[in-house]
């Protein structure tokens, strides 16, 4: 922590998280809440809307041409399949599936039966991916993403030679916060540049004040430096891997426990 950041450790009354409200009741934001007594929001800063199928069509993209699909979240998978739906494809038993974390593997689940020799599973990050990639290289992959997508698995396909296809199957943008803007927080916590991004497409005028910024990752820390806001709390730490791990140190600091 920066000088600069002490300087700014005021109480910590409130937080608003931009991300939909958890649905698991065992939620570490729920547990700071009832831990330190201060009121977390939940709030998306960023929706996706589905490319329509005459602009997935334009991509000129034949689906079942590909071996392997590549998923990186629940967004992908719901949306890919819905184009799977629409277009009457059913995708063959033999398809690969290579997915970045266990939570994204499991929801896979919904839409079809997993064969654990078809199915390969990262622990968390796009580069967890990358041996599985480099033992098939063979496979030809469909990498379904957003408009909006992190350049570290195109980079890696394309440096190694493996033939993979791009499909843009949804849409980033920012959602509407008007109502929120005569409130205020003490925390602003952030997951993505898209979320920054949101923030000053909703107010263009926006001035930090007191308000501490927390962001989780380096591209989100980046986008906070390019916006000029002082980054108080960052995510992950060695001793705190996860934001409401780097929240709770913050806070613990900060309300004096």
């Amino acid at each position: 922590m920066t000088q600069a950041t002490k300087n700014r450790l005021n109480r910590v009354r409130s937080i608003l998280v931009s991300q939909p409200k958890p649905t698991d009741e065992r939620s570490p934001y729920f547990q700071l809440t009832e831990k330190y007594k201060i009121k977390i929001d939940f709030r998306p800063f960023i929706q996706v809307e589905p490319v329509s199928i005459k602009d997935f069509r334009k991509q000129k993209i034949e689906i079942l041409k590909h071996t392997a699909v590549i998923f990186t979240s629940r967004n992908a998978i719901d949306h890919f399949f819905g184009i799977c739906q629409e277009l009457k494809i059913e995708m063959p038993a033999d398809m690969k599936y290579f997915c970045i974390s266990e939570q994204t593997a499991h929801y896979l689940q919904k839409y079809i039966v997993i064969r654990k020799r078809k199915l390969f599973v990262g622990t968390r990050t796009a580069a967890d991916l990358f041996d599985f990639f480099k033992k098939h290289k063979s496979e030809k992959y469909l990498f379904p993403c957003s408009d909006i997508r992190k350049d570290d698995i195109p980079e890696f396909l394309s440096k190694n030679n493996i033939d993979f296809t791009e499909a843009i199957i949804y849409h980033t943008v920012a959602a509407d916060l008007s109502d929120l803007k005569d409130i205020k927080y003490d925390i602003l916590a952030f997951y993505s540049p898209s979320g920054i991004k949101s923030l000053f497409h909703n107010f263009p005028d926006f001035e930090q004040g007191k308000t501490r910024i927390a962001a989780f990752g380096p591209t989100t820390a980046q986008a906070v430096k390019e916006m000029n806001l002082i980054m108080d709390i960052e995510a992950p730490l060695p001793n705190a891997p996860s934001m409401t791990g780097a929240l709770e140190l913050y806070i613990k600091k900060a309300n004096k426990i």
